[in-house]
Protein backbone atom coordinates (compact mmCIF):
# COMPACT_ATOMS: atom_id res chain seq x y z
CA UNK A 1 0.00 0.00 0.00
CA UNK A 2 1.08 3.55 -0.69
CA UNK A 3 -0.23 6.78 0.77
CA UNK A 4 -1.11 9.74 -1.39
CA UNK A 5 -0.55 13.04 0.43
CA UNK A 6 -2.13 16.01 -1.31
CA UNK A 7 -0.88 19.40 -0.17
CA UNK A 8 -3.16 22.30 -1.04
CA UNK A 9 -2.43 25.98 -0.96
CA UNK A 10 -5.84 27.54 -0.37
CA UNK A 11 -7.29 31.01 -0.12
CA UNK A 12 -7.25 31.77 3.64
CA UNK A 13 -10.59 33.58 3.31
CA UNK A 14 -12.22 30.52 1.71
CA UNK A 15 -11.48 27.79 4.27
CA UNK A 16 -15.23 27.14 4.47
CA UNK A 17 -15.28 26.31 0.74
CA UNK A 18 -12.32 23.94 1.19
CA UNK A 19 -14.16 22.20 4.06
CA UNK A 20 -17.20 21.73 1.82
CA UNK A 21 -14.91 20.31 -0.89
CA UNK A 22 -13.33 17.96 1.68
CA UNK A 23 -16.71 16.65 2.89
CA UNK A 24 -17.72 15.90 -0.70
CA UNK A 25 -14.52 13.85 -1.21
CA UNK A 26 -15.36 12.02 2.03
CA UNK A 27 -18.11 10.28 0.09
CA UNK A 28 -16.68 10.14 -3.44
CA UNK A 29 -13.13 8.88 -2.77
CA UNK A 30 -14.08 5.66 -0.95
CA UNK A 31 -16.73 4.93 -3.58
CA UNK A 32 -14.03 5.20 -6.26
CA UNK A 33 -11.78 2.69 -4.50
CA UNK A 34 -9.28 4.45 -2.22
CA UNK A 35 -9.08 4.26 1.58
CA UNK A 36 -9.53 7.84 2.72
CA UNK A 37 -7.79 8.88 5.94
CA UNK A 38 -9.13 12.38 5.72
CA UNK A 39 -8.87 15.98 4.63
CA UNK A 40 -7.30 18.47 6.99
CA UNK A 41 -8.03 22.21 7.03
CA UNK A 42 -5.94 24.94 8.69
CA UNK A 43 -6.33 25.14 12.44
CA UNK A 44 -3.25 26.82 13.92
CA UNK A 45 -0.20 28.26 12.19
CA UNK A 46 -0.47 28.57 8.42
CA UNK A 47 -3.91 29.62 7.21
CA UNK A 48 -3.13 28.63 3.63
CA UNK A 49 -2.06 24.98 3.84
CA UNK A 50 -4.49 22.06 3.82
CA UNK A 51 -4.03 18.33 3.20
CA UNK A 52 -5.78 15.23 1.94
CA UNK A 53 -4.49 11.71 2.70
CA UNK A 54 -5.62 8.38 1.30
CA UNK A 55 -4.19 4.90 0.75
CA UNK A 56 -4.16 2.93 -2.49
CA UNK A 57 -2.61 -0.43 -3.42
CA UNK A 58 -0.05 0.83 -5.95
CA UNK A 59 0.37 3.33 -8.79
CA UNK A 60 -1.54 1.14 -11.26
CA UNK A 61 -4.49 1.05 -8.84
CA UNK A 62 -4.13 4.82 -8.44
CA UNK A 63 -4.54 5.37 -12.19
CA UNK A 64 -7.69 3.21 -12.27
CA UNK A 65 -9.05 4.96 -9.16
CA UNK A 66 -8.45 8.42 -10.69
CA UNK A 67 -10.34 7.39 -13.84
CA UNK A 68 -13.30 6.15 -11.76
CA UNK A 69 -13.29 9.33 -9.68
CA UNK A 70 -13.06 11.59 -12.75
CA UNK A 71 -15.95 9.74 -14.40
CA UNK A 72 -18.23 9.59 -11.36
CA UNK A 73 -20.99 12.20 -11.00
CA UNK A 74 -19.76 13.11 -7.50
CA UNK A 75 -16.18 13.47 -8.68
CA UNK A 76 -17.07 15.59 -11.70
CA UNK A 77 -19.28 17.80 -9.53
CA UNK A 78 -16.55 18.37 -6.94
CA UNK A 79 -13.87 19.14 -9.52
CA UNK A 80 -16.25 21.67 -11.07
CA UNK A 81 -17.08 23.15 -7.64
CA UNK A 82 -13.36 23.74 -6.94
CA UNK A 83 -12.77 25.24 -10.39
CA UNK A 84 -15.81 27.52 -10.17
CA UNK A 85 -15.12 28.73 -6.62
CA UNK A 86 -11.35 29.17 -7.06
CA UNK A 87 -10.35 28.52 -3.43
CA UNK A 88 -7.47 26.17 -4.37
CA UNK A 89 -4.40 28.10 -5.47
CA UNK A 90 -2.08 25.11 -5.90
CA UNK A 91 -1.95 21.40 -5.16
CA UNK A 92 0.85 18.83 -5.08
CA UNK A 93 0.64 15.06 -4.73
CA UNK A 94 3.28 12.90 -3.09
CA UNK A 95 3.25 9.12 -2.86
CA UNK A 96 4.89 7.62 0.21
CA UNK A 97 5.17 4.19 1.80
CA UNK A 98 4.85 3.48 5.51
CA UNK A 99 8.29 2.99 7.05
CA UNK A 100 7.53 2.94 10.80
CA UNK A 101 5.38 -0.20 11.12
CA UNK A 102 4.76 -2.19 13.17
CA UNK A 103 3.51 0.33 15.69
CA UNK A 104 3.22 -0.32 19.40
CA UNK A 105 -0.27 -0.13 20.91
CA UNK A 106 -1.31 3.26 22.25
CA UNK A 107 -0.75 3.55 26.01
CA UNK A 108 -2.61 6.30 27.83
CA UNK A 109 -1.39 7.53 31.23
Amino acid sequence: MIACFIEYEIDPYRVDAFEDYARRWGQAIPQAGAELYGYFAPYEGSATLAYGVYMIKDLAAYEAYRARLRNSPAGRENYEFARREGFIRRENRRFLRLASAPHAPLVLP
